[in-house]
């Protein structure tokens, strides 16, 4: 899991059409809904921090965790422009290690397909289990594998723009559920008329509902629903995104016993 170095510097860039207010307002909901409309709010694979920003700036205590350095850095030059309270941690989510617990963890963007592995995300679900506070949420998104088979899988993006293009091939492995993103990104080089080339090559996993319902209840956690992408009803066959939603078990019962 070494992605998002050369592609971090233009990540913003290329990014510019995701709907993270769209996502904050979904989130927020569901957050508020749960009656947690203030406190610590743990974002997992926060990336240069732009959903995060908007949580804070909408009353959160934030905590954004990536294993990225690059994608970090991009982090706090934000928080330094807008003067946010962000506290930044460079980690693997899956030896996440915090000081203490929150009261909700959230996850955009599918963070959680670059998990390859059921052990590892069972790992990462019992971690979250672990720092959320008796009873809070976790909420996360996940491509879904129509998203992988029918439009991403074996598919060429590219997109060209005056100062950097990339080249994005994927190719998606039905046997196995893994898809491939082979990136090419060109750079203009300042100040003059030629172009840095760089590489990367990301891997993503898709998983079924079932198997994260399966993983999650193995770590410990109490799974409450899955919606398709911006409602809250069961994802349908065309959805490309699914959002779950669990909560945390255990603490109560130590703490009683």
């Amino acid at each position: 899991m070494n992605e998002y170095t050369s592609f971090a510097w233009v990540y913003d860039q290329f990014m510019d059409n995701i709907p993270y207010e769209e996502w904050r307002d979904y989130f927020m909901g569901l957050l508020k809904e749960d009656g947690i409309e203030e406190g610590i709010i743990l974002e997992l694979g926060c990336g240069t921090g732009s959903f995060t920003t908007l949580l804070a700036e909408a009353g959160y205590e934030m905590i954004g965790v990536d294993l990225s350095e690059e994608m970090l850095g991009i982090a706090m030059d934000k928080q330094m422009e807008k003067g946010t309270d962000i506290l930044y941690l460079h980690q693997d989510m899956r030896e996440l290690d915090l000081y203490g617990t929150v009261r909700a963890v959230v996850s955009v963007c599918d963070t959680m397909n670059y998990l390859l592995e059921e052990e590892d995300l069972r790992k990462v679900f019992s971690l979250v289990n672990n720092y959320l506070d008796p009873g809070g949420l976790f909420i996360f998104d996940l491509n879904t594998i129509y998203k992988y088979e029918k439009v991403l899988g074996n598919c060429l993006i590219g997109e060209n723009r005056e100062e950097s293009s990339f080249l994005w091939e994927n190719v998606y492995n039905q046997e196995n559920r893994i898809n491939e993103y082979n990136l090419t990104i060109y750079e203009k080089v300042q100040g003059g008329d030629l172009y840095e080339r760089m590489e990367e090559v990301h891997y993503q996993r898709a998983y079924t509902i079932q198997e994260i319902v399966h993983l999650l209840e193995e770590a410990g956690m109490k799974f409450l629903h899955c919606y398709g992408e911006g409602t809250k009803e069961e994802p349908c066959a065309t959805c490309e995104r699914m959002y779950i939603i669990a909560r945390e078990q255990g603490k109560e019962r130590r703490q009683n016993g």
